[in-house]
């Protein structure tokens, strides 16, 4: 299905169950995907019912459809407590403190006048980007087996990227359904976010990478976005080492006090738009946040509230 971002898809997956089927992820919220998601159910999908939706995370373009598609169809959404917590949490924080808590959170992370325009403009986006959320959903969490057609897929829980992505694995075929928890050319997002400012996200991140590593070597992974893939220990290991690379270019950068934005150019060496720009200081503070947690950074904030990150040694 299509995403109006620089990312401009995600993978969505149907699974045969019995005489209906069992639908994995929705898609974010427009009328485009409704309209894919309508020639599905009148074309390849037709004469059989959908039994169930099972949502990944919390993130729109996982959770976007969810409320449209168990309305219509008289399904219920299966989810873990904490992405459904965190999707509450985001579709509902309209309020009109919003815009001031967004100044703080940017400002302290050294946001110049010419980006904190871009905060002024952008609000929430969560609930544009979900049509709405279900009225109720049934829990899974990790160990939990669901029987879909016959065979039983274990629900391995992933961090970091999100407070409790649930993957699918199946030992029968010998397929994981990653989410966007283990992606095969780009690294996840991980990221502190306004609500959860003190977080160490990457550190539950890297830690949760050990909660694949006893899966089959040959396991075909299905992931939310480009292909599907094997090789996962390798691609397990590879994500780890991407990130302690990440955090020795911090820690170089850091021999003299800098804001998370200056921190920027550190870890992306290119161009982001307005869109990014807000994942990738999010994976800024990640990264200083888990380097403060090893004592290799210590942070300090200046006159100006303004927060300055520095090496320790």
């Amino acid at each position: 299905m299509p995403l109006p971002f620089q990312l401009n898809h995600i993978n969505l997956w149907v699974l045969e169950d019995g005489d209906g089927w069992t639908l994995i992820d929705t898609g974010i919220n427009r009328d485009e995907i409704k309209e894919f998601w309508e020639g599905l159910f009148s074309g390849p999908l037709s004469g059989r019912p959908v039994k169930r939706l099972i949502v990944t995370h919390y993130h729109p373009d996982h959770i976007g459809l969810a409320g449209w598609l168990t309305k219509k169809l008289g399904i219920e959404m299966w989810a873990t407590e904490n992405e459904w917590n965190s999707a509450n949490l985001f579709y509902n924080d309209t309020g009109p403190d919003f815009l001031d808590r967004s100044r703080s959170f940017y400002g302290a992370c050294g946001f110049n006048e010419e980006l904190m325009a871009v905060v002024e403009e952008r609000h929430n986006p969560y609930p544009t980007r979900v049509y709405e959320l279900p009225e109720s959903y049934r829990k899974i969490a990790d160990g939990d087996v669901i029987d879909i057609n016959g065979r039983d897929w274990r629900v391995i829980v992933g961090t970091g990227h999100s407070p409790e992505h649930a993957c699918l694995y199946c030992a029968d075929h010998q397929v994981l359904i990653s989410g966007d928890q283990i992606l095969p050319k780009i690294t996840p997002n991980v990221s502190v976010w306004m609500p959860f400012p003190d977080s160490d996200p990457l550190s539950e991140f890297l830690g949760s990478l050990d909660n694949f590593r006893d899966l089959d070597p040959d396991t075909l992974v299905l992931p939310s976005h480009n292909w599907p893939f094997k090789g996962l220990i390798e691609r397990l290991d590879q994500l780890a080492h991407h990130h302690d690379e990440r955090l020795d270019d911090v820690v170089a950068a850091c021999a003299e006090p800098l804001t998370a934005t200056q921190v920027l150019k550190f870890l992306f060496n290119r161009e982001l738009d307005s869109h990014q720009l807000f994942f990738a200081i999010g994976e800024s503070l990640s990264h200083l946040h888990y380097l403060m947690g090893k004592g290799r950074i210590s942070k300090d904030t200046d006159a100006n509230g303004v927060f300055q990150f520095r090496a320790t040694s």
